[in-house]
């Protein structure tokens, strides 16, 4: 048998957060009409003429950076001819023969299990190019085709990576760390259900140890990471056991189909000659000067990535933690705040994606709008630290702080939730339970030292969770000593 492995590379489409198109001032809004948003540039009519959005051009400068690309200071669009009838001007204008960026890297942390080492792989980047959207057509149940071309003309990134990814997983990872480079960057929303972000895999396979690659399908239009990682993974088994039978890889694309759980041919795979590309007579060059590219590079805010590694190398957090803090601004912003307030990375992060967390999927909320700020949180934390409320009391008043807006201090107060630290009172509350508890304080006399916590327990029940968790200790040793001596 011949052990073979999978070469992958990505193209990933990501639409830039821009207000209006890439060569004109129509809206970009999803959810538009139908071909409410468009115009005659966007719909190719002749004697339009096309303007690059300077905008458009600064987010993929922004991109080409913060991925660590080599940004040439002239660029060009060409055209890419092909005919579709989501494609009003035969044409779509891209970038060839010299894109905006190229040569850059993305690192993805790898734990070895069995070495616990953590090492960083690096996967190349080729190119990143600008280009625009082709309109959308949409098919009825009665079999019906229309064509919306609100999309056409939105502003696109393409990062296309090099082939240096050997499995579905892999290319699941490097996807979604290209997804949190773009959130980080404020370039795109990343909403792939919605179509600003998509991804086309070009997958191939060899015999280990080969060198030369291997005939390559392009599957195409993938619109979830779970569909990635799913789709290359039927890909690789299906040219395996094509090529084991004694059959031929073909180039072409291919499209996921969810229902069936596997790839189905849509064409025969063009090649660059195909689509005759040539400079748009239209456009011209893009010039970027020194001086705005260092501008644009002073803009680039921590990687998440270097979060990742600086909370890992710190201690604060384990890399899985450290995933999920930097999963988008929003979390890693929330956390670095309370973080800062309360000298407890760990306890935030706890916090965060405990209690907090589940009240976000219950409220179907996102972070960014919850009423519990950061500085909130952080004053709940530090009420608990301080021993001026449990952790149990403290889960109550984050839930009324979340559907109030009120601080911790005003729930307290309002809710009659503050903590009891009265040493009188919570002696006559102690004297009560292990009065009524006689048997259970004469096993604990006889030895049975476990059940100190069955007298901690009955003393927070009586006061609902709000008696201050040392003093009880602390009397309770005093009481249960007394018993001890007066034997």
């Amino acid at each position: 048998m011949i052990d073979f492995e999978a070469v992958i590379g990505l193209e990933i489409h990501a639409q830039l957060l821009t207000s209006s198109k890439l060569f004109c001032a129509c809206s970009t809004r999803f959810g538009a009409s139908p071909n409410s948003n468009t115009c005659p540039v966007c719909l190719g009519l002749p004697g339009a003429l096309p303007v690059v959005n300077r905008e458009a051009v600064r987010m993929a400068v922004q991109v080409g950076v913060g991925l660590g690309c080599k940004i040439n200071k002239s660029s060009i669009f060409s055209r890419k001819n092909y005919f579709y009838p989501d494609l009003p001007k035969g044409y779509q204008i891209s970038q060839y023969d010299l894109p905006i960026a190229e040569g850059g890297h993305v690192e993805i942390p790898d734990w070895d299990q069995e070495s616990k080492i953590l090492t960083w792989k690096r996967y190349g980047i080729n190119r990143a190019h600008l280009e625009d959207d082709a309109g959308k057509s949409v098919h009825s149940p009665e079999g019906d085709s229309y064509v919306d071309l609100n999309r056409t003309g939105i502003p696109l990134l393409e990062i296309v990576t090099e082939p240096d990814v050997r499995s579905a997983q892999e290319a699941y990872e490097l996807l979604t760390s290209v997804h949190r480079r773009l959130l980080f960057l404020d370039v795109c929303d990343g909403n792939m259900e919605q179509g600003s972000l998509r991804c086309d895999a070009n997958v191939s396979i060899r015999s280990v140890g080969e060198t030369q690659l291997g005939t390559k399908t392009e599957i195409k239009n993938l619109n979830s990471f779970r569909f990635v990682r799913k789709a290359i993974e039927y890909e690789i088994h299906r040219q395996v056991t094509l090529v084991e039978e004694g059959g031929e890889v073909q180039q072409e694309t291919r499209l996921w189909d969810e229902d069936r759980q596997r790839t189905v041919l849509m064409r025969s795979k063009e090649y660059a000659h195909d689509y005759r590309y040539f400079p748009d007579p239209d456009l011209l060059p893009i010039i970027i000067e020194d001086e705005w590219l260092s501008q644009i590079s002073g803009e680039i805010p921590e990687s998440p990535e270097a979060k990742q590694q600086r909370y890992i190398a710190s201690g604060e957090l384990t890399l899985e933690e450290a995933i999920q803090v930097t999963q988008s601004p929003d979390f890693s912003d929330y956390f670095e705040e309370a973080a800062e307030i309360t000298q407890a990375p760990k306890v935030v992060y706890n916090w965060m994606f405990g209690d907090l967390m589940r009240f976000l999927k219950q409220e179907k909320d996102s972070l960014r709008e919850i009423p519990v700020r950061p500085a909130r949180l952080a004053e709940l934390i530090k009420l608990v630290q301080q021993g001026e409320i449990s952790g149990k009391i403290a889960k109550q008043v984050l839930r009324e702080m979340y559907l109030s807006g009120d601080s911790a201090s005003k729930v307290l107060e309002s809710k009659g939730l503050t903590q009891i630290s009265d040493e009188g009172e919570l002696e006559q509350i102690v004297n009560s339970v292990l009065e009524n508890n006689g048997m259970k304080v004469e096993e604990y006399r006889n030895g049975k030292e476990g059940l100190f916590g069955f007298f901690v327990g009955a003393v927070m029940r009586e006061t609902q969770g709000r008696a201050n968790p040392k003093l009880v200790n602390v009397l309770l040793v005093r009481k249960l000593q007394a018993y001890a001596r007066n034997d």
